[in-house]
């Protein structure tokens, strides 16, 4: 036991992949693990390396910055059925083997415990084979499949919508597209392994055994039939690099220049945003309001902006939100819940992916609306955003903002790590 009354520390695995709001929760849960004094490591794509830094965290990079920027410009990366192959070729299959690699290196029996994505195959390949303790980390609902309620992929919702045969065929029919991708490289390296050959990867293979950790709170994600039995729903962890970010003069100037402006983002991982931000601009015109618009790649901006309307590259959501009229974006699960933490209302215009499901949930919750991407104009867009500036999208903003003014997110999923200790399966 350590001063704490903790057990001795752990070799803790945090894997990530994706864009940025898929990384921060995980370097919430990594940062957590570490206070509480186990040895971590953060295996993510190399973009990250800064990150992991200056969170003074050990890091591994996954994927290569030449490889995950070509990646993230294919534009086929927001085609809903393109982007399987982008995200395979990008992301999944590059880190399979690094993967499976690392936790080979660092596993020390019954003292180890990974925590890693779905789409982190060869995390669930260490489990398999060395009997590794495992934690898929799920960031989003929209992972998680029911036949019962559905993730939405997109509108109109036909899966939604269609009877429960249309359902389970549709799952059917995508896990044989999702394979055709990945099956052969994930069942080559098993058999390398003498380990049996899986099919329908992105089925119930793709949820650990042991433990599903949802970074998520239940009202945001209510469980339905069909999801992981072992799943325990932590809340958003809401990490965002605000302590280690330098303040902006430019950015406090405009913010205490005038009213509240609304912010406008694509993501992290958007390099085709072109329209969007010059429809954003067009949006500010319309009802003459001010604007930020969010992007690390400036050539998508128009080249000159009005008056009233400020590009920056980068602002952690917990410095600007809270002082902000209302957040345009694409629906990401991360820049979801930093909006719903903030209390800010939310236009979401969401391509695929999550998008979609979290866009839905956004106008169940009340705390906003959304356009599809074809539907984002000016005028659609200003009437939009002029009625969830309203009052009572407002109200239902701040109560959930009341919901996640307290945040045990990462100490709960890291409870869920240290339960595992032990539990090898060899």
């Amino acid at each position: 036991m350590n001063a704490e009354g903790r057990a001795a520390p752990l070799t803790i695995v945090v894997v990530a992949l994706g864009s940025a709001g898929d990384v921060h929760p995980n370097v919430a849960l990594a940062a957590e693990a570490a206070r509480r004094g186990h040895d971590v490591v953060l295996a993510a794509p190399a973009v990250f390396a800064t990150v992991a830094a200056r969170a003074k965290l050990p890091f591994v990079p996954l994927v290569d910055e030449a490889h995950y920027r070509r990646t993230i410009d294919d534009p086929d990366l927001w085609h809903p059925m393109r982007s399987v192959r982008v995200f395979a070729e990008g992301l999944i299959l590059p880190a399979l083997r690094p993967v499976f690699s690392l936790i080979r290196e660092k596993y020390r029996p019954g003292r180890t415990v990974v925590a890693a994505p779905g789409f982190a195959l060869g995390a669930r390949i260490a489990h398999d084979a060395l009997g590794v303790p495992l934690a898929s980390v799920h960031l989003q609902p929209a992972v998680m499949r029911s036949i019962e309620a559905p993730p939405c992929y997109g509108f109109p919702d036909l899966l939604g919508m269609g009877p429960r045969w249309f359902r389970r065929s549709y799952f059917e029919q995508a896990d044989r597209f999702i394979d055709a991708h990945l099956a052969g490289p994930t069942n080559a390296l098993r058999a390398e392994l003498n380990l049996p050959p899986v099919a329908r990867l992105f089925d119930a293979w793709f949820h650990s055994p042991q433990a599903v950790i949802g970074f998520f709170p239940e009202w945001y994600g209510p469980p339905v039939p069909g999801w992981p039995d072992n799943l325990v729903l932590a809340g958003f962890p809401l990490w965002d690099g605000r302590d280690q970010w330098a303040p902006s003069p430019a950015l406090e100037r405009f913010l205490a220049d005038g009213e509240p402006p609304i912010v406008f983002t694509a993501g992290t991982a958007m390099t085709h945003a072109e329209r969007f931000f010059r429809t954003s601009v067009a949006v500010c015109e319309k009802l003459g309001r001010r604007g930020i618009l969010l992007t690390q790649f400036s050539a998508q901006l128009p080249e000159r902006l009005p008056d009233g309307v400020r590009a920056f590259d980068y602002v952690p959501f917990g410095v600007v939100l809270p002082r902000a009229a209302a957040l345009v974006h694409h629906g990401g699960i991360g820049t979801t819940a930093q909006a719903l933490a903030a209390g800010v209302p939310q236009l979401v215009v969401p391509a695929t992916h999550d998008q979609p499901d979290n866009a839905k949930r956004v106008k169940r919750l009340g705390v906003g609306d959304y356009l599809t991407p074809r539907a984002y104009r000016p005028r659609a867009a200003a009437k939009r955003l002029a009625a969830i500036m309203g009052p009572q999208v407002r109200e239902a903003c701040r109560r959930r903002a009341a919901d996640l003014s307290t945040n045990h997110a990462a100490a709960t999923a890291c409870d869920v790590l240290e339960t595992l200790a032990g539990s090898d399966l060899r």
